[in-house]
């Protein structure tokens, strides 16, 4: 057990284990979640360092379940006595209730990434020097080149989830990311390009030029494509989703609907349709916390129960939902290991971890000769849906004009709008090349971050309604 997450404080196990006793007691469920976290940020930027931040925290998070309702409690003091006043805040809602709490989760052997400490190693004038060799790199790479920002980070959360009668949970969780951002100019005209990567892993691998060197190629072949770009067309077309990041989209569009509480509430456009045709024929969705080192991988949740792959989607038929402990228990289903939190600092709820679309058996190079007249979109930016409709608009960081099945003109200021469940069905072709994000991704909900995965191959889907500034 990693006791060393109560050293060098007031609490300890024990009495930490002597307090939640008394407080699950009646209760349908609950736990306390204490982490500890070190994390680091360094970005270049304008050939020199410009930030470099360290930061430490601990803390706990006490949470008493009874019914529908939840008691939440957090501090960063670590003491006994800041326990004991937590205790009595989240005793109040059981106000009589007498249950006995649900059973604790299975245990698992499973072991996704290997402990590191980014902030310590390499040391941090290894990292700078990095930052300073990709800087240059990328200022060769081009004449047009006139801006360049890295960014490296990492951070390691170690966590015990504690529960009534002694169960205990450990995890250390590493995370780390490297991001560049390059702008070029041509004739007056400045853009930018993007490329990212990171994952539950230490910094060796994205230190080793073989990897980073194309990370900086990339963001300067996007800032050179978007110097090319005119404005978007609007209107009604096809279009054809590249593989990887623009799983995003799915991510939002069908994702979120698909999470325990909003289907338990009925808020859901995917509520009470379970075992009904959702999707074209084809379509298989999945979230998969289980795969090696990726950025929404976790070996057990915020709640201990060890994460699983769940099938939400098969053949077009909805089959699943990703559920927490509490949502679970109440729609009297099993939990899949989907209960997480962006710290002790918040209470766990269904969220989704690495969730991709399994390959179909299209040929992406036949899917594009079928597009007459239509867009393709390699890369996504930033997206907004709602929820109860899975309506959503998403901005395309990268696409183009497609004419008679060739790729011709980049496009800025591509918009793609419409609504999750119907996208779904409009999906006319899936591609036989599956392919993961590079580990960029963010998830919010209800104020809460967390890190996540997406995928998907390539897709055709008919009827967008594209949002753009040209009538072309």
């Amino acid at each position: 057990m990693t006791d060393f997450i109560f050293e060098e404080c007031d609490l300890t196990p024990e009495e930490a284990q002597r307090q939640i006793d008394d407080v699950f007691l009646g209760a349908d469920d609950g736990e306390l979640f204490v982490e500890r976290s070190v994390s680091e940020a360094l970005t270049f930027d304008d050939g020199r360092l410009k930030t470099a931040s360290f930061d430490s925290s601990r803390g706990f998070g006490l949470r008493c379940v009874v019914g529908e309702m939840s008691g939440f409690a957090q501090s960063t003091d670590l003491t006994a006595s800041s326990l004991s006043r937590a205790a009595n805040s989240v005793n109040m809602v059981k106000d009589g209730y007498k249950r006995s709490p649900a059973c604790a989760p299975a245990r698992t052997n499973a072991k996704l990434y290997e402990d590191f400490d980014p902030t310590g190693d390499p040391v941090f004038g290894v990292k700078v020097d990095l930052l300073k060799e990709i800087d240059a790199y990328c200022r060769a790479l081009d004449s047009s080149v006139v801006q360049v920002s890295v960014t490296m980070s990492g951070n390691r959360r170690a966590i015990s989830i504690m529960r009534s009668g002694g169960e205990r949970y450990d995890d250390i969780r590493p995370l780390v990311r490297l991001n560049v951002s390059i702008t070029a100019e041509k004739n007056g005209r400045r853009e930018n390009g993007y490329a990212g990567a990171g994952g539950r892993q230490s910094y060796d691998s994205y230190i080793d030029p073989s990897f980073w060197k194309p990370l900086a190629q990339e963001a300067l072949r996007g800032a050179k494509v978007n110097l090319e770009s005119v404005p978007a067309p609007a209107g009604q077309m096809d279009v054809l989703l590249g593989p990887g990041w623009p799983g995003v989209l799915l991510h939002e569009a069908m994702g979120h609907g698909l999470e325990g509480d909003f289907i338990r509430k009925g808020t859901s456009a995917f509520s009470g349709k379970l075992g009904e045709r959702v999707a074209s024929k084809g379509v298989t969705i999945v979230d998969d916390g289980t795969l090696p080192g990726r950025r929404g991988s976790l070996t057990i949740d915020d709640e201990g129960t060890a994460t699983s792959r769940t099938t939400l989607i098969e053949d077009g038929i909805l089959t699943g939902f990703m559920q927490d402990r509490m949502n679970a228990r109440l729609l009297g289903v099993k939990t899949t290991g989907n209960g997480r939190r962006e710290s002790f600092a918040h209470p766990p709820m269904p969220r989704m971890t690495n969730t991709f679309m399994l390959s179909g058996k299209s040929e992406p190079k036949q899917m594009l000769s079928e597009l007459k007249d239509g867009i393709y979109a390699p890369n996504f930016g930033g997206g907004q849906v709602d929820i109860t409709s899975g309506k959503f608009v998403f901005q395309c960081t990268e696409a183009y004009r497609v004419r008679n099945g060739k790729i011709e003109e980049p496009l800025k200021g591509v918009t793609l709008i419409g609504d999750g469940p119907t996208v779904l069905t409009q999906i006319k072709h899936i591609g036989n090349d599956l392919k993961l994000d590079p580990g960029i991704g963010v998830c919010g909900k209800a104020g809460q971050g967390v890190p996540v995965g997406v995928g998907q191959p390539s897709l055709y889907v008919e009827n967008l309604t594209i949002g753009g500034s040209s009538t072309n």
